[in-house]
């Protein structure tokens, strides 16, 4: 039998909200805080009562020295009476050079390495905790100091009792503040994450709208200028260009629909006579025939050029962008140019074409181009003359056909837009958006302007960034290869 693999018996870990996540992040840091302010704050009244104890006892020894005196004799030192003075219960002893000690007053403590250093009279002074030898375990701050004329020490020493009790409660004081303003912190990072999240919260409920029923028209109310408010009008910006694309989206799909119906149903009409020709046995004529299956031919012909422009207009740019290279535009153009010569019978197209080279998709640019001439071509009188000139980047495409109306001009450019004039000619309305898409990707503008000089017509004028020169494979700077082409030099 096949086990199943570790990572599917692994439990997986649910993780908490993000309201959570913050008032846990918020109480965290306050614990830290508050933390590090208590043990400082610890230490530093610690460090005061030690040294308040340690003036203390510093007084005391040399009130105490006479006396002391009085209790030393030849090395030997003899207990005080009971009524001798003790000033806050302090433990006094006498210390000699071999660590040996007696006790004056009080309980006998542990002897340090500082107090017998104290005897032999290497230091001044010895300040030190030590433990009580009497078995309660009591610890004592000791200050040891020598005695003029003799061979001893005597060490003063007061219990750390109250000093221990006084931490102690200042610690528990500590903690339950410390306790009380995590708590706090908590309570306030919930609050503030609510507060701050509501503008989130209704962002994912409108996200969530969007998916469940696809209304585009959902709009984010956005206030000030904060991250969510940045967030609000980014997030209304994209449902409005989604909402945008797919109105264009609906648009093409309805004007493909109605530009496929007429060659359709002319291409269905024709074939439904030729059927019906050769299944009641009665021929054609050999003429109608011919001119049925001609016009078969035109309208597939047709329909082929419609479906490869609506796959042209509709094709997006794969990820990271086309394929973008050096193009040498006048080689282009005359490659465009007797790409139309041989489909436009009666037609004369000269070029005039200068070195310029730019950056971008070879095949889209051709076609844009071939797209232009087309244009020219079918609005050209039989005859007539289809002049192109690339001159420093601009190509110039020039036909002497009736022209553009000021009131055409601006809906030229526009998907299955055909002038009245032009309703009769082939074609699908698809060829002049097809040019401006694919100019406007590599950078440039293109504009279809009346003839200035005589003998009428339309001139189509296309501008292109680039250089008279040949470009590097490479462009320069951060973009690397496939970036944006140079700005065309003045």
């Amino acid at each position: 039998m096949k086990l199943p693999r570790a990572e599917t018996l692994r439990p997986k870990l649910s993780t908490p909200p993000l309201r959570s996540r913050l008032a846990l992040l918020a109480a965290v840091t306050v614990a830290l805080a508050v933390a590090a302010c208590a043990t400082a704050c610890w230490f530093l009244v610690r460090a005061q009562l030690i040294g308040s104890l340690d003036e203390s006892l510093r007084n005391n020894n040399r009130v105490d020295s006479s006396f002391i005196v009085g209790q030393v004799s030849s090395g030997q030192c003899s207990p005080a009476d009971e009524r001798a003075p003790n000033p806050f219960d302090a433990t006094v002893q006498v210390v000699d050079r071999q660590g040996k000690s007696c006790v004056i007053v009080g309980n006998k403590v542990e002897v340090a390495p500082g107090d017998i250093a104290v005897a032999e009279h290497t230091s001044i002074e010895s300040v030190h905790t030590a433990r009580s030898l009497d078995g309660s375990g009591t610890d004592y701050r000791v200050l040891t100091s020598p005695v003029e004329g003799t061979d001893v020490a005597v060490s003063v020493a007061r219990p750390l009792t109250e000093t221990d009790r006084s931490l102690r409660n200042l610690a528990l004081i500590l903690a339950l503040v410390g306790g009380a303003g995590v708590l706090a912190a908590a309570g306030a990072g919930v609050a503030l994450a609510r507060a701050g999240l509501r503008p989130v919260d209704r962002l994912t409920d409108a996200v969530e709208h969007i998916a469940r029923t696809e209304d585009l028209g959902v709009r984010i109310p956005a206030e000030g200028d904060d991250e969510i408010a940045r967030l609000s009008r980014s997030f209304n910006s994209m449902t409005e260009a989604l909402a945008s694309s797919r109105e264009l989206q609906q648009q093409l799909i309805a004007d493909a629909g109605h530009e496929l119906r007429t060659p359709l149903t002319s291409l269905r009409t024709n074939i439904e006579l030729l059927v019906r020709s050769d299944e009641t046995g009665r021929s054609l004529p050999p003429e109608d025939r011919r001119a049925l299956l001609e016009s078969v031919r035109a309208q597939m012909s047709e329909l082929a050029a419609l479906v490869g422009d609506l796959q042209e207009l509709s094709r997006e740019a794969a990820p990271g962008g086309a394929r973008v290279d050096v193009v040498a535009m006048h080689d282009l153009t005359e490659r465009a140019a007797e790409r139309v010569r041989l489909r436009s019978k009666g037609i004369t197209i000269t070029v005039r074409a200068a070195s310029w080279y730019v950056r971008g998709e070879g095949a889209a640019l051709e076609r844009a181009v071939v797209n232009l001439l087309d244009n020219a071509v079918k609005f050209s009188p039989l005859g007539g003359t289809v002049e192109v000139a690339l001159s420093e980047g601009i190509l110039r495409v020039r036909d002497h056909g009736p022209g553009v109306t000021e009131e055409e001009r601006p809906y030229v450019f526009d998907r299955f837009w055909r002038s009245p004039s032009a309703r009769s000619l082939p074609g699908s309305g698809l060829g002049l958006s097809i040019v401006a898409r694919t100019v406007q990707q590599t950078g440039g503008e293109v504009t279809l302007e009346p003839a200035q000089d005589e003998g009428g017509g339309t001139e189509a004028v296309l501008r292109l960034p680039g250089s008279a020169a040949p470009l590097p494979e490479e462009p320069p700077g951060p973009n690397g290869p496939g970036g944006p082409a140079p700005e065309r030099p003045e």
